[in-house]
């Protein structure tokens, strides 16, 4: 439910003069979405985004094992960690192509629910809205942010776990051999570093998905100038606590689940 509630955070508008935020904080905007909302609001907009989950991590790690093959000589090369950085970098730019459109759906549907407003009675209808309103152009909306956000992020997320790996490594041993409780702190470590990185541009690219068309037409240019004119550069870190929360638990889960189905898959077909 963490990324209902991301979001609110990152979008709500600033009040007017002596009138509170809608949400003074991550608590807050959980409490009053829940009272509003009920459970459900929680997880409002995640149709989109768990449909590509499966695909998204997939095309995910399949980028970053391309981006390595492409740095090495010999498949026994060892790369270091600023070209371990670059093939991250590059399964950012695959799971943009997946990533763009249910983000900007996800938004959306929101927002909706913050404001009260039922334009969209779901994700399916949103899509069918958006293209039909602009075409591929907006359902793709915000694409050039997601690539900000999630290129260098993901270099971040990559790199920091294979170096919290290496680190983990009893001396003697193989890196193979990390027992489950290691893989899982150095997954969960590797998501807060990417998040740490990711949240300013998340926090451009849900404001500019959200705006009404034609509000920023400089793109990010215009929503960066709007955000620190009015509410500073710690508007760039709006929904931190709502990110970090989850970052750990769920980056943990993902990279020991792609270790263990990497050892099956090795178990099965040894020379795949």
């Amino acid at each position: 439910p963490i990324p209902s509630y991301q979001v609110r955070l990152q979008t709500q508008p600033k009040p007017q003069p002596g009138q509170p935020l809608l949400y003074s904080g991550t608590f807050d905007c959980f409490r009053k979405t829940l009272v509003g909302e009920g459970v459900r609001g929680l997880y409002r907009g995640m149709a989109a985004p768990i449909v590509g989950v499966t695909p998204m991590f997939a095309v995910c790690f399949f980028g970053f094992g391309l981006g390595k093959r492409l740095q090495q000589r010999t498949p026994d090369d060892i790369l270091t960690y600023p070209q371990l950085f670059a093939a991250g970098m590059l399964s950012g730019v695959f799971t943009t192509v997946i990533m763009a459109p249910g983000e900007r759906i996800k938004c959306l549907l929101q927002i909706q629910a913050a404001t009260g407003e039922t334009k969209y009675s779901g994700s399916l209808d949103c899509a069918k809205q958006l293209y039909r309103e602009a075409g591929i152009r907006g359902v793709y909306k915000g694409t050039v942010l997601t690539l900000m956000r999630d290129v260098p992020a993901s270099g971040m997320y990559f790199m920091t776990y294979e170096w919290l790996k290496n680190i983990l490594t009893p001396e003697g041993k193989s890196v193979s051999d990390l027992s489950a409780p290691r893989i899982l702190f150095a997954g969960g470590l590797a998501g807060i570093f990417n998040w740490a990185v990711a949240i300013p541009p998340d926090v451009l690219k849900s404001r500019f998905q959200t705006a009404p068309a034609g509000k920023y037409p400089n793109g990010f240019r215009d929503v960066l100038r709007e955000l620190i004119r009015e509410e500073g550069v710690a508007s760039l870190y709006k929904g931190f606590t709502a990110v970090m929360i989850r970052a750990f638990p769920a980056n943990a889960a993902c990279f020991l689940g792609f270790e263990v189905a990497m050892k099956f898959l090795n178990w099965i077909a040894p020379g795949l």
